[in-house]
């Protein structure tokens, strides 16, 4: 199984909290053998910056990988 998930901009207070969750949640998916992605309109180098302060709302590492990709959709072909 897969949840691909959107969000409508990186950097935005409420998106930073819903994914923190989602991130801190993906154990629980992972031992039902669900697999996430993110995904939104914003380019992959935001998504790499926007992803360290996930880490620190999370209480983690800045540096560490959200344990999900969030794709860069730009020309909105997904979303």
């Amino acid at each position: 199984w897969g949840i691909l998930f959107s969000h409508p901009r990186d950097f935005t207070p409420v998106c930073t909290t819903e994914l923190g969750r989602a991130a801190k949640l993906e154990p629980e998916f992972r031992k039902r053998n669900v697999k996430m992605i993110a995904l939104s309109i914003d380019s992959v180098q935001d998504h790499l910056s926007w992803s360290k302060d996930i880490n620190s709302y999370n209480g983690e590492q800045p540096e560490d990988k959200l344990p999900f990709p969030i794709i860069a959709d730009a020309k909105r072909e997904l979303a």
